[in-house]
């Protein structure tokens, strides 16, 4: 079936039935980015991915693991040991809300050997999804210091997932030629739809962020209506029709993920 949508962001491994997830959304030309979590569970997502074309599994140590102790150094030595070899990776980054006071030594730890192991390792074609919650400026300066924001040949693609940071900081993050993808959840404040809605078309994406909780019953059409009311409300803030909205984001997805 011809592509329909792309979710630049989301976490089959999550989802109760993600190979059912998986095989509908190919059913109805939705491509998938699965982002994951723990790199303890690449080999699953990769071995789904490779007999789902339509998915495309990323290599990631969500922040949030890092802060509840649920991996620590031998997790981050192998989300860096498997990095170097690929070329999607996330999901990624720093979360310095007060729930995780006094982990943000950990996390910076673990984001600053994994940026410096991509810096060292570049790849054709390489794309970050980026968590940054109270920690826009901190995630920029650390890509910055490693060389992975400059606009050079191999410099990976950075996409912020559900940006939340200060305005100078989604300044920053936009002059830098940084990708954004917006879910309904971000669009749901007023500093989200804000946001969406200045930020340039050739650097919008959609996504999903699905599950909301971890083993939630979720299926590849909740997917496709939770990407659709997203066009929908962004099309209205923009001022533009919502076909152009769905024509560009694929565009873009079509570019960074080089998909068929």
């Amino acid at each position: 079936m011809k592509l329909q949508s792309f979710d630049a962001h989301c976490h089959l491994d999550l989802m109760a039935s993600p190979n059912t997830v998986a095989h509908e959304a190919a059913a109805m030309g939705l491509e998938l980015f699965d982002c994951g979590v723990d790199p303890r569970d690449f080999a699953s997502a990769s071995e789904r991915a490779s007999s789902s074309p339509n998915v495309i599994a990323g290599v990631g140590l969500h922040p949030w693991w890092i802060a509840d102790g649920r991996c620590g150094t031998a997790e981050v030595g192998l989300l860096c040991e498997l990095a170097i070899r690929e070329r999607f990776i996330g999901e990624v980054g720093l979360d310095f809300s007060p729930r995780f006071a006094g982990t943000e030594g950990n996390q910076t730890q673990a984001f600053e050997r994994l940026c410096r192991t991509l810096s060292q390792s570049p790849l054709p074609g390489r794309v970050l999804s980026i968590h940054a919650v109270r920690a826009a400026g901190a995630t920029l300066d650390t890509l910055e210091s490693n060389d992975l924001l400059k606009d050079v040949p191999n410099s990976p693609t950075i996409i912020f997932h559900w940006f939340s940071g200060t305005s100078d900081e989604f300044v920053r993050a936009r002059i830098a030629g940084c990708y954004f993808s917006v879910n309904e959840r971000m669009l749901a404040t007023k500093r989200g739809r804000e946001y969406a809605r200045q930020i340039p078309l050739d650097r919008l994406l959609l996504e999903t962020d699905a599950p909301a909780e971890p083993d939630a019953e979720t299926s590849a059409r909740q997917l496709v209506d939770s990407l659709i009311r997203v066009s929908e409300v962004i099309a209205a803030l923009k001022n533009c029709p919502e076909e152009s909205i769905k024509s560009v984001v694929l565009e873009n997805s079509h570019s960074i993920f080089d998909f068929r």
